[in-house]
């Protein structure tokens, strides 16, 4: 069972658009943390991914394990929401 969904974007990212639109297609909530505006929590971003792009999702699940998704991978993603 799903948490919480933490999502770093940007604001010129396309892949992120497109997480946030299948996130809410599917009726989740999610925290939107904006690196373009919020330039601190890039490190936190990086650490989380081990990559330098956008979008990174994480899936924080009941137990407290975490998923973490880079770019737009429903392969990935589907998988973590259920």
């Amino acid at each position: 069972m799903v948490k919480n969904i933490t999502i770093f974007t940007t604001n010129t990212c396309g892949y992120c658009q497109m997480v946030k639109k299948y996130l809410g297609a599917k009726g989740m909530s999610y925290e939107e943390v904006n690196l373009d505006e919020c330039p601190q929590r890039q490190a936190e971003a990086l650490e989380l991914s081990g990559a330098m792009t956008v979008p990174v999702t994480v899936v924080t699940k009941q137990d407290e394990t975490q998923e973490v998704i880079v770019g737009y991978n429903l392969a990935r993603l589907a998988p973590a929401l259920s």
